[in-house]
């Protein structure tokens, strides 16, 4: 199950991506013609979550088929506990639970093992049990709830680095997630630099439109600008930038 991609993902991209919301990452992926980018049913499961990025390490279940999903195949090969200890630390585990919410992907002992081997994060469409434990494991989680039933109450665990469906989004092996309040985002590994290029820019000139309209600037034009406004914050800019 181990996948050659390379999970590591450079400090200076996680540094700049931590400063750029998930809205204006999918508004960029919107002009880039890729409209399913945020991963449904992801909530943060704490409020005061800091804005996290990693590469995605993905998991996958099925529908629960009885002779599979038992409280035995907890100690499979094929197991969320072998793929925890395959995750390297900086990643963010996707799981695609595909949805559903009676039962629970992992408790609180299988996120302490996470929070120990530096996971970064937990994002998936599913749910979570044991959440007083879970919240005091301090891992990071995006998920749909929680429920009491175990995963094999409802779902079969089959495997882990493979493309899966999370939320409705296709997540790649090594694709970038990035999560914040307004839930997680998706960028596809392939499109990482030009996001880097053009993310940073668009925050600029989004806080420049929002301090005009804290002046009492009226929308037409500005938001977004004609070339008159573009015209204003690049002058503007400009002189930020010799300062």
């Amino acid at each position: 199950m181990t996948s050659p991609i390379d999970m590591h993902l450079d400090p200076k991209v996680v540094a700049i991506l931590s400063q750029i919301t998930t809205a204006t990452i999918t508004t960029i992926l919107l002009k880039k013609g890729l409209r399913n980018v945020w991963l449904r049913g992801t909530r943060p499961i704490r409020t005061g979550q800091p804005r996290l990025v990693g590469r995605a390490f993905t998991l996958r279940f099925v529908p629960a088929r009885e002779d599979l999903a038992t409280p035995a195949s907890w100690g499979s090969p094929i197991s969320t506990r072998a793929a925890i200890e395959d995750m390297p630390a900086g990643c963010i585990a996707v799981v695609d639970a595909m949805g559903i919410t009676d039962a629970a992907i992992f408790g609180d002992i299988l996120c302490a093992r996470m929070a120990k081997r530096g996971v970064t994060a937990l994002v998936s469409d599913g749910v979570l049990r044991d959440v007083a434990g879970v919240l005091a494991t301090q891992l990071p989680v995006w998920c749909s709830g929680a429920a009491a039933p175990p995963s094999v109450a409802g779902l079969t665990f089959v495997a882990w680095q493979q493309p899966i469906a999370c939320g409705g989004v296709a997540v790649f092996p090594g694709d970038v997630v990035v999560a914040d309040d307004d839930g997680a985002v998706l960028i596809p590994a392939a499109l990482l630099d030009e996001i880097l290029a053009l993310a940073p820019e668009q925050e600029r000139l989004e806080s420049w439109i929002m301090r005009q309209v804290e002046h009492g600037a009226a929308l037409p034009g500005l938001y977004p600008p004609n070339s008159e406004n573009k015209a204003r914050y690049e002058a503007e800019m400009a002189v930020s930038r010799t300062c």
